[in-house]
């Protein structure tokens, strides 16, 4: 299977694409339509990110927010019943495209959850999951080559200097902000460009959430990333764009302290203020 016009193969030629460099913007969502079954969770929705940015999409719950999350990676077609209209462009490739190899897809795209989901093996045997998944067929990291890449991985979610003597340890043994910074980890090695959070601190204390915060903006620059919280305090403080979202529609996008302080749309202030959501 090859790309339109070209006579690479399809895995090869979306990881090229997604890698291309300088793009006008991260993503560019164009009149993106999602159904589930009957029921139409999305309605037209136009969506600019910018590469290197943390922008949070915020709303009431059922708005859509994790269903637009989730469209970015595709996560949503392993429901049988789903049915997608628009594009969705990351660095100028619509991943909505059938030619589009969805494993190539998801290296370039990584997805923390809510609820941290370590696997049950090593710190260590964690952050590796992803090399080994991805080059099934390549050569494997030596034990130099793979102590390299955790300690990288490590230091840069904040963790080295806590599990530097415990990397034998089972990841499902951390705390959970130990967790969620080691499911992040686990993401950096394959190098992705995009980083989708679908409310990454719900399950965290306030020191967590703190902690995890404060690793979502050291990201930042060097990776795009997209956020769904309901906590208007975290949208706030930990993204630099923010974009309201209401039954299914994309109300309002600007950067966040405009937002904050003097929103365009009625809608917006109204769910800001707690007048409902």
């Amino acid at each position: 299977m090859t790309l339109s016009g070209g006579s690479i193969p399809a895995t090869q030629a979306t990881e090229a694409a997604l890698a291309a460099a300088d793009p006008p913007a991260a993503i560019l969502i164009e009149k993106l339509s999602l159904w589930y079954g009957d029921f139409q969770a999305l309605f037209d929705v136009d969506l600019r990110v910018r590469a290197g940015a943390i922008t949070s999409l915020i709303g009431p719950s059922g708005c859509g927010k994790t269903t637009l999350l989730r469209s970015v990676n595709r996560i949503n077609e392993r429901l049988g019943y789903v049915r997608t209209t628009g594009s969705i462009r990351l660095w100028g490739l619509n991943v909505l495209d059938s030619t589009v190899e969805l494993a190539q897809l998801r290296k370039q795209v990584g997805m923390v959850f809510q609820r941290p989901n370590p696997l049950p093996l090593s710190v260590r045997d964690n952050v590796l999951f992803g090399t080994r998944v991805h080059r099934p067929n390549e050569r494997q990291p030596t034990r130099g080559e793979s102590d390299r890449i955790v300690e990288e991985a490590l230091r840069e979610v904040l963790l080295w200097d806590e599990l530097k003597d415990s990397l034998d340890r089972r990841g499902t043994e951390l705390s959970l902000e130990q967790q969620q910074k080691l499911c992040i980890a686990r993401l950096l090695p394959v190098k992705p460009k995009l980083l989708l959070m679908d409310e990454p601190c719900s399950a965290l204390d306030p020191a967590g959430t703190e902690a995890v915060e404060e690793l979502i903006w050291k990201l930042r620059g060097d990776y795009t990333i997209l956020i769904v919280t309901h906590n208007m305090a975290q949208a706030r403080r930990a993204s630099e764009e923010c974009v309201f979202m209401l039954l299914g529609e994309m109300i309002e996008h600007s950067d966040t302290a405009s937002m904050f302080l003097n929103p365009a749309n009625r809608k917006t202030a109204d769910y800001i203020e707690g007048r409902y959501g």
